[in-house]
């Protein structure tokens, strides 16, 4: 077990202490598995691969000193089908330093900057699956078998860096971005046709280099968030694999951007101090103002430059109000949580349900908790899937029951980890019991690392 301090090397903060724990440790190996055992019944509908994305250090790790959002990134995968478990393997990204590690050649495609570790997120599109970071690093191209095939550009098309959360508008089926870069003062609105080609960009002047680790999106505005964790230059000189920190002075600020607009211009207002790493979903009333609701940090990588352990987020909503250059702010739930997830086809139009994963209190860099909550935005209410044992779940994936099915009606998908078998299982959840039992577990014979973000790829790649 790594120590708590080191007088020569750091000292980890009281509410990351629980980052020693074993479910945050590094796996050492890549390993394949068939065959495995399905407790329950899997419905016949999941056809499709469950995939999960984290930082995996290939090396030392040492959560003291290394950046908690820094490591090298692993990708894992769940095959079902048939109702099976068919298969579970695990595969490092080949970076250019996993792949000098592992004496590979090197990922072909084109570069933009040194840094090229991509370990934040996943996202499907024009039928491939990327690998995708904020900043300067390209999008992985990686197969059915994990294998990471190219660095892409989109053919030429995308004129920088990309970002961690991309969003597909469920209308049109473009990808939409925004992409920041740590030499330039502005954001880029991007926007990816169904070919996989970008085929707009808009440039976004801002101030400072903010940390715009994600967005929100409705039918006719992209919603940027301008908050005070910013690029840090001293922490790029000393080799933060993530230079920024908290910076009171910059404010925060909320920006409405046109889609398909011809020009830079941004309404921008203010709001209280805050961090965003995860909004929930917006989207336009009829009066012309936008709804936001967002996971809400009071503050982040200030007195703790490693993890996001600030403060205990929360669900908040915002109401902007354009005409008025005004933003109402109001606390949804009380309860510490992170990684909202929704149904996909609601993403930038009106809608009822979130869900969210549930973190011990104190432990704001968490990355799992010891429950699901499900949120009915309409009447208030939420509920609570429990896990018994001290389990602990990450983020999940919803799939619909079937294309019409009402809003957040179908399975929910989890990995979660047992600290006294030290392994992992997939959990699978019937929204029409949402409090009850599993529908299937799927134990797996491997413990996966509390990680990231997840993702579901239908049928065969």
């Amino acid at each position: 077990m790594p120590r708590t301090t080191d007088p020569a090397r750091g000292t980890l903060p009281h509410s990351t202490v629980h980052l020693l724990g074993r479910g945050y440790q590094p796996v050492s190996a890549e390993t394949d598995h068939t065959g495995l055992t399905v407790r329950g019944t899997l419905p016949p509908q999941l056809d499709g691969t469950f995939l999960r994305i984290g930082p995996n250090t290939r090396g030392t790790h040492d959560p003291a000193v290394d950046h908690a959002l820094g490591g090298d990134g692993m990708v894992h995968a769940i095959r079902l089908g048939g109702g099976r478990a068919l298969s579970y393997r695990n595969r490092w990204l080949r970076t250019d330093a996993i792949s000098g590690a592992l004496n590979e050649l090197p990922t072909p495609g084109p570069r933009n900057g040194p840094d090229d570790n991509v370990n934040a997120n996943l996202v499907r599109h024009a039928g491939r699956t990327l690998a995708v970071a904020a900043a300067t690093a390209l999008p992985l191209v990686i197969d059915s078998g994990l294998a990471t095939r190219a660095r892409t550009d989109f053919d030429g098309t995308l004129p920088g860096g990309f970002c961690a959360h991309p969003l597909t508008d469920p209308v049109t089926g473009e990808l939409l971005a925004v992409a920041t870069d740590h030499a330039r003062d502005e954001a880029v609105l991007l926007t990816l046709d169904v070919a996989g080609r970008v085929r707009e960009t808009l440039p976004i002047p801002v101030k400072g280099r903010p940390w715009m680790h994600s967005f929100a999106l409705t039918e006719r505005h992209a919603v940027l968030f301008d908050l005070p964790v910013t690029h840090d230059p001293a922490e790029a000189r000393a080799g933060s694999p993530v230079p920024y920190s908290w910076q009171h002075d910059h404010g925060a600020r909320i920006g409405i951007v046109p889609r398909g607009g011809t020009d830079a211009a941004a309404l921008w207002l203010d709001v209280a101090p805050c961090f965003v790493f995860h909004p929930v979903n917006a989207f336009e009333e009829g009066d012309g103002r936008i709804t936001v609701d967002v996971i809400r940090h009071e503050r982040a990588f200030d007195r703790d430059r490693l993890h996001a352990s600030e403060s205990a987020p929360t669900l908040w909503r915002w109401t902007l109000d354009p005409r008025g250059s005004a933003v109402t702010e109001r606390q949804l739930d009380s309860r510490v949580q992170e990684f909202p997830l929704i149904d996909e086809r609601y993403t930038g139009l009106p809608y009822r349900y979130a869900f969210t994963v549930e973190l011990d209190a104190g432990q704001g860099a968490a990355l799992c908790g010891p429950a699901l909550l499900r949120h009915d935005l309409a009447t208030g209410r939420s509920e609570r899937h429990v896990l018994a044992g001290g389990r602990l779940t990450g983020e999940p994936v919803f799939l619909p029951r079937e294309a019409r099915a009402a809003e957040a009606d179908g399975w929910l998908l989890t990995l979660v980890y047992d600290p006294a078998t030290d392994r992992s299982e997939l959990v699978v959840l019937d929204t029409a019991d949402f409090t009850g039992p599993p529908v299937a577990v799927v134990p797996l014979p491997v413990r996966v690392p509390h990680g990231f973000h997840a993702q579901w790829v239908p049928g065969e790649r």
